[in-house]
């Protein structure tokens, strides 16, 4: 936290505080939580569908005709049937998928078969028959074994095959984040079994429109450099594919989570794909759902402990690592924030959550303002995107709400 006449790093038009007071979508957070309690999610739709803007002006404007694009968002970011209904009427965007409970749940929320794109591994035969039965649907086949069985179910079908190129990349460098690498992984198809795998699609008339990939998550501006290696590198498995009509290029695009990160420059990120689609008569497709979802969201928590403990002073919250789960399983920084600027006077304090193991610590000694009390809301941004997706009931401490702001 700084004093009440700066602007802190993380607030924009939608988020900040105004008189002192937080407001979040034009709304004053309390307002919010004292219709919902907590703890809350909130999602901020029009910042949802702005992020997509944003992301179809960059590459508007970067990519040389006849390039085209499309966007698919990854619900498995956010799975909120409102959020994705608001994506579906509002916006110029398509979902990606990943298992077979996805797709229903895409269908059930308006998306038709043209608008979804479905990325999985280690697929079941039940699985691939469903994908048979939906053809329009872009299937990303990401293994031989997937090629070889769904040949049981279809033939004369549409596919792209995932590949590996064998490079990653993550927020920080975070391995746990990286989908690729030095280090083998079990996503897509390696140099060395692509020829198999195109083989393998002509021997039961399949045909090969797109080269996906995806390599890891959160990267910021100062991986731009490494993103264009690791699209050099997938030119040896497109030129390898004849009459090629989409390249995925996955997600991976980040948000800043604390004061030391820069926000991505989509009209360089998007120049970056220029330089190497740019002029192709291809279409280029990114599934940017966290990106799209993260910095929409806030989850709201109530302190009700506040306690000295040795030399640490503790401030124990309504809801824990099964809530939001990126801070402990990824290590990705969390940024708390109070509701009220009321002192500018500061504290160092460890933020703790409701669940009953010593990995439930949201924050290590944070400097926040020395206001807390008991029964204050906390808040937490950027819980819009792999938070109430991976939530969990662990100590049956799962209950929140989620609510959507139009």
């Amino acid at each position: 936290m700084k004093p009440q006449n700066k602007r802190l790093w993380w607030e924009r038009q939608d988020l900040c505080y105004q008189d002192g007071v937080l407001f979040f979508a034009g709304k004053p957070v309390t307002d919010l939580i004292n219709t919902t309690g907590t703890p809350a999610f909130f999602y901020n739709g029009k910042r949802i569908l702005q992020n997509i803007g944003r992301i179809h002006q960059a590459l508007d404007q970067a990519l040389d005709q006849p390039a085209a694009h499309k966007i698919f968002y990854a619900i498995k970011a956010n799975r909120f049937a409102p959020v994705l209904t608001y994506i579906k009427i509002g916006a110029q965007c398509g979902v990606d998928v990943c298992s077979p409970s996805e797709l229903l749940h895409a269908f059930s929320c308006g998306f038709n078969c043209n608008d979804i794109s479905y990325t999985a591994n280690s697929m079941t035969d039940e699985e691939l028959k469903l994908l048979a039965d939906n053809p329009d649907v872009a299937l990303n086949c990401d293994s031989l074994s997937t090629i070889r069985r769904l040949a049981r179910f279809c033939s004369h079908r549409k596919i792209g095959i995932r590949v590996n190129p064998a490079m990653g990349i993550g927020y920080r460098n975070n391995e746990t984040l990286k989908y690729s690498g030095d280090k083998t992984t079990k996503f897509g198809i390696y140099r060395e079994q692509f020829d198999d795998a195109l083989q393998l699609a002509e021997k039961n008339n399949f045909i090969v429109d797109t080269i996906h990939f995806h390599t890891g998550c959160g990267y910021l501006n100062n991986q731009l450099s490494l993103f264009s290696e690791i699209l050099g590198a997938t030119h040896w498995f497109l030129d390898k594919v004849k009459n090629l009509a989409f390249v995925n290029l996955g997600g991976g695009l980040g948000v800043p989570h604390d004061i030391d990160d820069t926000k991505l420059d989509l009209d360089a990120w998007a120049s970056v794909i220029n330089s190497h689609f740019g002029g192709k008569e291809i279409t280029v497709c990114v599934e940017p759902g966290d990106y799209i979802a993260k910095d929409s969201g806030l989850l709201v928590l109530e302190v009700n402990t506040v306690e000295k403990k040795r030399n640490t002073d503790f401030v124990g919250v309504n809801g824990g690592f099964n809530l939001a789960i990126e801070p402990v399983f990824y290590g990705l920084p969390c940024e708390p924030v109070v509701l009220t600027q009321k002192t500018d006077k500061m504290k160092p304090v460890t933020i703790v959550g409701n669940i009953n193991e010593s990995l439930d610590v949201w924050k290590h000694n944070f400097s926040m303002p020395d206001q807390i009390k008991e029964k204050d809301p906390l808040v937490f941004i950027n819980a819009g995107g792999y938070a109430s997706s991976m939530m969990s009931n662990h100590c049956m401490r799962g209950q929140v709400s989620e609510n959507l702001l139009v």
